[in-house]
């Protein structure tokens, strides 16, 4: 770990951002685990109720001031803040890759990509704030305002902090919000390392509480606060989305994905195995778009399944600090629960292909092989969300049974297919029961086209207008140019009562 890096986790240790500064925080502290190391490497505090209620203050005062100014300076400030974000995104992205263990080259690609959103967003929100509609009624100027929120609640995860952070963030500032982030307890101190590039915005418009699930229960529950953004479980978003419908506030969950990745023969194989390899293990695969069930055409199957074991073989496994490929997972525990999936696998008749351990040469630091087994689709890991380097792959004999194993999941978030055939490709975008779906292209998004998915996966959606326009609201407005009496007024005419 550079110096730099040492200094910087040592100050921001125990800190909140409130109001524009660091504050030391009242509440207990955790301590943050290096999982290539298995060291400390920093504490972060439990935000207390009074300085949450601090930050909610702050966050009113600050909203109202970024409002009040023109769409041309709020989008000059975002742009200024996206500058500073990428400047300061590789060391933000040292300290993430100490907090989860992510290869350094992910860590610091994640800053740039909240950049392009912000500066995507800075444009599309002074583009349209509304429109003028024919008038119901003659020479009258009937309008839809769009106006903000006011306070945003962003609860991200550990496995992308500053990208999602980044992608609701942009759009919420670009809509007039002002935001307060809770991040996860694996990564709270790569926030706090974000907050000098917000420096340029009014202080309060965008704050840091770090804690535990009960500061983000406490932040979505806040009166104060008026709209939430949550990525995590579905079982806490499903908490999240009751707390949060006491008070009818608008609620964006991104809350689970086990998705699905087709393999026709119509494709490359060899390029698809390496599509494949990416699509799984990408940050030891702790990524909600994961391809994590692999339904492959029997005509291909054995020799995608060559390539793929190939590739995993081939991955270098280490510190996000080195020249590698694959980092540690972010915590003992999901180590731990990844372990167990994999054994409940092997009990239900899996074969494990490669992988299916935890490497001898790296017996520090919670290391796990990637991993390729041949399974069923009865089997437990292609019902559940496995979130870990894991690979299952899976037999089928045609799309149709394909898309019908692919669409058997309580959660649908992403899917992918591999195929040259037109036709095919076609019926699997328009077939597949899942908010994205990747044809020969797996895992990409693009600022300007939406990001979320179906069934318990949850509601709402990020990047494009759909991610601008969660985080506003619409307001009629009807303008008569002087008074004068409306035909529907009373009295109402005699000729039209009831004739009875």
């Amino acid at each position: 770990m550079s110096s730099d890096v040492t200094v910087l986790m040592a100050n921001l240790s125990g800190q909140h951002f409130i109001d524009g500064v660091l504050v030391a925080g009242e509440g207990p502290t955790t301590p943050v685990i290096d999982p290539a190391t298995e060291q400390i490497c920093a504490v972060f505090a439990e935000a207390t109720t009074a300085e949450i209620d601090t930050a909610v203050a702050a966050a009113m005062r600050a909203q109202r001031a970024w409002w009040a100014l023109s769409a041309l300076e709020r989008t000059e400030a975002l742009h200024e803040v996206a500058t500073a974000l990428a400047e300061v995104a590789p060391l933000a992205g040292e300290v993430m890759t100490r907090e989860m263990g992510k290869p350094f080259v992910e860590s610091n690609w994640e800053g740039g990509t909240s950049a392009s959103s912000l500066r995507y967003y800075a444009e599309l929100a002074r583009h349209d704030q509304g429109r003028v509609a024919g008038a119901a009624l003659p020479g009258q100027t009937h309008l839809t305002l769009k106006e903000p929120l006011g306070t945003v609640v962003s609860i991200v995860p550990f496995n992308f902090p500053v990208l999602l952070f980044g992608w609701q963030a942009a759009a919420s500032l670009a809509a007039g919000n002002a935001v307060i982030v809770k991040p996860s307890e694996l990564t709270p101190m790569t926030l706090l390392a974000l907050m000098e590039a917000f420096s340029v915005l009014p202080p309060g418009l965008v704050q840091v509480l770090t804690g535990g699930a009960e500061v983000g229960a406490a932040l979505v529950g806040h009166p104060d606060t008026h709209a939430v953004a949550f990525t995590g479980s579905v079982k806490a978003a499903q908490a999240v989305a009751r707390t949060a419908a006491e008070r009818f506030k608008p609620v964006l969950i991104e809350a689970s994905g086990n998705d699905p990745f087709i393999v026709m023969p119509s494709a490359p194989i060899d390029m698809v195995a390496r599509g494949a390899a990416f699509a799984a293990f990408l940050n030891c695969g702790q990524v909600c778009t994961s391809a994590e069930r692999f339904y492959v055409h029997d005509d291909v199957f054995d020799e995608f399944v060559e390539g793929l074991v190939i590739e995993a073989r081939s991955l270098r496994l280490g510190s996000g600090l080195e020249r590698v490929d694959l980092g540690p997972m972010a915590s003992e525990r999901e180590r731990q629960r990844v372990e167990a999936i994999v054994a409940r696998a092997v009990e239900q008749g899996a074969a494990v292909l490669c992988g299916g351990k935890r490497p001898e040469a790296l017996p520090t630091g919670w290391f796990y092989e990637p991993t390729v087994l041949e399974v069923t689709h009865e089997m437990d890991l292609m019902h559940g969300e496995t979130f870990g380097p894991l690979a299952p792959v899976c037999r089928v004999s045609s799309l149709d049974e394909a898309i019908a194993l692919a669409n058997d999941s309580e959660v649908g978030l992403g899917a992918n297919i591999y195929t040259e055939d037109l036709a095919e490709a076609f019926r699997a975008v328009h077939e597949l029961e899942t908010g994205i779906v990747w044809v020969n292209t797996p895992l990409n998004d693009n600022d300007a086209v939406a990001f979320g998915g179906r069934k318990l996966t949850g509601s709402g959606r990020e990047l494009g207008i759909e991610g601008l326009e969660q985080f506003r609201r619409s307001k009629m407005v009807m303008i008569a140019p002087e008074a004068r009496p409306d035909p529907e007024w009373f009295p109402y005419a005699d000729e039209d009562a009831f004739p009875g």
